[in-house]
């Protein structure tokens, strides 16, 4: 029986409601990551290990959750990261997230591999957007997509670091997942069995990467693993200095995303980065690596006086965002907590997820005694 939407609470609730509704390899594209999905789970159990420190009698009746991050104000301190894909989804995909993400006043990242053309998103919002950049072996194919996304006016751009091979993602080789999806015997037995998907999918237009396709015909055309596309078509002699270059060819916001450890942070400071976002992709690349919340602290005390620190990953709670920022992240972002939302929903489910962890995050500051999120700071927290 499907949950109505009114009654989805949390992540958890929107996750049972896209698995009712996607076929098998769409939905554990989404809810899988690699090898024994370790980092995955450790993503989230990370915030269960700290605890808050409330105060009391701090005056509290009206509380600002607003941040400002890479030079963009959002009117909350958490955002939607870029994903990919997002039309197998649901048949409106970044679009839906796009006006969502609008609606409540935050940033909304598009990924390299995205199934609506920059341009579009462009036209559509007027609030803060992040072109997720992926370096390709084909350097016109780089120069072209920074173009448009300077040209459609984003914000801010994250070249993605983590990604120099594929991770392997045990789900998807195991269901056979590919982008487009690769109709074969066990695919369409699940498809069949989820026939609101086939027709949403089947009608509503040509599947493609669009700033990708007439670049790349694989992903769009030519069906291929996401494992597949980043060990064949992502430029592994990625170096500092090509990030160094981008950043100067983009001369915006520039942020690296997925960078752990120390040295790397320096290093993004040193190239002039604006921002890092704390990211293992989801767990979805190497497994058995730190979770992004128990790396705040260390960069923080290291870098972040210098650079804005997003912890990308795992939250699923407004606790877990206060948390993340009380360790010294100035703002949060995910992308399973708006995906499975807009699987089960389109538009409507991110909103609501939106619209949740919202509500949360203005409650949970008031059970904390803070007003503004800028309060928040290490004395707050006791790891156990």
């Amino acid at each position: 029986m499907f949950r109505p939407l009114k009654s989805c609470s949390n992540v958890g609730d929107f996750r049972l409601l896209a698995k009712q509704r996607l076929p098998g390899p769409i939905f554990n594209y989404i809810d899988g990551a690699a090898d024994d999905e370790v980092t995955y789970r450790r993503n989230t159990q990370a915030f269960e290990e700290c605890d808050l420190v409330p105060n009391v009698l701090a005056g509290v009746e009206d509380v600002d959750m607003s941040v400002t991050v890479m030079g963009q104000k959002l009117a909350m301190p958490v955002f939607c990261s870029p994903t990919a894909l997002q039309r197998l989804f649901h048949p409106d995909g970044e679009r839906a997230v796009a006006l969502a993400a609008q609606k409540f006043g935050t940033m909304f990242g598009v990924s390299s591999l995205g199934t609506v053309t920059l341009k579009e998103i462009g036209e559509l919002i007027s609030t803060p957007k992040l072109f997720q950049f992926y370096f390709h072996k084909d350097r016109g194919l780089n120069d072209a997509m920074a173009q448009k996304a300077q040209a459609s006016k984003f914000d801010a751009l994250a070249l993605t670091v983590d990604t120099i091979t594929g991770g392997n993602r045990e789900r998807d080789l195991r269901t056979g997942f590919t982008s487009p999806p690769r109709l074969t015997l066990k695919s369409l037995a699940s498809f069949a069995v989820h026939p609101s998907w086939a027709v949403n999918y089947f009608a509503s237009g040509g599947f493609e990467l669009s700033e990708l396709k007439d670049y790349i015909k694989e992903g769009s055309n030519v069906s291929i693993s996401i494992g597949d596309y980043f060990a064949t078509m992502l430029d592994q002699s990625m170096n500092w200095k090509d990030a160094e270059d981008l950043r100067a060819k983009w001369g915006g916001p520039f942020c690296l995303k997925g960078v752990m450890s120390v040295e790397d942070a320096r290093r993004a400071v040193d190239i002039g980065a604006d921002a890092i976002m704390v990211s293992n992709h989801g767990g979805r690349q190497l497994d058995g690596s730190r979770a992004p919340f128990d790396q705040i602290a260390e960069l923080a005390d290291a870098v972040g006086d210098r650079i804005d620190i997003i912890c990308d990953g795992g939250i699923r709670r407004g606790t877990h965002v206060l948390k993340a920022i009380a360790a010294g992240a100035k703002a949060c972002s995910g992308g399973r907590m708006y995906l499975y939302a807009l699987a089960a929903a389109g538009q409507p489910g991110v909103e609501r997820a939106l619209f949740n962890l919202r509500t949360e995050i203005e409650r949970d500051m008031k059970l904390a005694g803070v007003k503004n999120i800028a309060a928040l700071n290490r004395d707050m927290l006791r790891w156990r």
